[in-house]
């Protein structure tokens, strides 16, 4: 397995039996991965880790994912949206606390037209133009992802979620389409955006395959952010009887791409949080480069659930940022404040 690991690192590919033995060998085998993806990550981006600053404004949708808390057919959640002028407030206070990307994150909720979320973005630009400002808001047309991008928007972050079409329709809607998804993702690179996509680990029917299909997807794709973590189930989906993804696969994953996107921005979600209490901190050792802390308001984030039992839904922006430094800093990497572009 250190042959196929070497050939990794020194070529960024494997052929898809190479892909495979790593994928489901024993876990002793990680220890010599993630060094190796830590090393690479060092090279290009030394121990610097970047700060996001999260605000999930609608968890309304009109989407009925399977898998998905906020899914339009979940009648137990309370829904709420923030106002424009909540949505500063939230930056105004990332910004003094150092945040220099925001990141607008919703369901696909159409209340948001156009023309208001350029109102948005437009006003955050204007008042932070240091700052960079990522979208997170589903598929839209592209002309709405230009409008979004002339107003100022300059990343944008949509998971394939899967790129195999049957294992797609296995968690969606027959509404959804995975053609679709990629046809979005695509566009978003025509326009000039840094494009993020990924994928759940362990979400159910998912396959070793499903896995291999996804990497030469995001090598056609060429993402400047990858975005993954694992699978974790929520009680008010048709999906509440899976089990959640594993840890270990998703931080094996981590390191892969580390090793295949030498130059990607990969987060250490807060879902690796979630499924283990160091989580985050086995993702950043594993490869990763990002974090994401979350700027909502403290009232509203405890309903923004993507899954089950989601980690610092209760605590005020100003501690949650200095808890997850000191949990960066103990991994042994450096929480920066800097725009943190790809490179």
């Amino acid at each position: 397995m250190k042959r196929i690991i070497d050939t990794l690192y020194e070529t960024a590919d494997l052929n898809d039996e190479d892909i495979r033995q790593l994928l489901e060998a024993d876990f002793s085998v990680d220890e010599y991965l993630f060094q190796r993806a830590d090393y690479r990550r060092q090279e290009i981006y030394g121990r610097d880790v970047y700060l996001r600053g999260l605000i999930e404004f609608t968890n309304f949708c009109k989407n009925d994912c399977y898998y998905c808390g906020i899914r339009r057919g979940n009648r137990t959640l309370e829904r709420y949206r923030l106002t424009k002028e909540e949505i500063l407030d939230c930056c105004n206070l990332g910004y003094g606390l150092g945040y220099r990307t925001f990141v607008l994150q919703g369901g696909e909720d159409s209340y948001y037209t156009d023309r208001y979320l350029c109102e948005i973005i437009g006003a955050v630009h204007e008042k932070y133009p240091d700052c960079a400002i990522t979208l997170s808001i589903g598929e839209r047309a592209k002309d709405s992802y230009q409008a979004f991008f002339n107003a100022g928007a300059v990343r944008y972050l949509l998971r394939h979620e899967t790129a195999d079409k049957t294992h797609y329709e296995s968690l969606h809607p027959k509404e959804m389409s995975p053609d679709n998804r990629k046809k979005c993702l695509f566009e978003l690179k025509e326009i000039g955006y840094q494009v993020g996509t990924g994928i759940m680990v362990g979400s159910p029917f998912q396959t070793t395959e499903n896995i291999i299909e996804d990497i030469r997807f995001m090598q056609k794709l060429n993402p400047e952010m990858i975005g993954i973590g694992p699978y974790l189930t929520h009680p008010d989906t048709p999906f509440s009887c899976y089990e959640s993804g594993s840890l270990k696969l998703t931080l094996r994953l981590i390191a892969i791409f580390r090793l295949m996107f030498p130059h990607s921005l990969i987060p250490a979600t807060t879902a690796l949080g979630t499924i283990h209490p160091e989580g985050r901190e086995m993702g950043l050792k594993a490869g990763a480069n990002v974090v994401m802390p979350n700027l909502s308001p403290t009232k509203y984030r405890r309903l923004y659930t993507l899954y089950e039992n989601k980690i610092c839904t209760g605590e005020e922006a100003g501690r949650c940022r200095g808890c997850l430094e000191r949990r960066v800093n103990n991994a042994g990497y450096k929480l920066v404040t800097s725009i943190g572009n790809y490179i």
